[in-house]
């Protein structure tokens, strides 16, 4: 049992214009193509929001004063 060959191939792809039409497979081949290209703009959007975003500063050497003051119940 070897693989297909390519007029085995021809074959299926004829039944499956003939049983969904043209049209109808376009349709479907831009939806995909467009899923696809929200797809990489989305992966190529987070990479680049990540490295846009600087480290959190650390600020060492300084005091911050302030009091505690309690809630009293009313």
């Amino acid at each position: 049992m070897g693989s297909f060959s390519i007029w085995h191939w021809l074959i299926v792809l004829l039944i499956i214009v003939l049983i969904f039409g043209t049209k109808k497979l376009r349709n479907v081949g831009q939806d995909l193509g467009g899923a696809v290209k929200g797809f990489k703009d989305g992966m190529k959007e987070g990479t680049a929001e990540k490295s846009a975003e600087a480290p959190p500063q650390q600020v060492t050497g300084q005091t911050i004063e302030g009091e505690v003051k309690e809630k009293t119940k009313s």
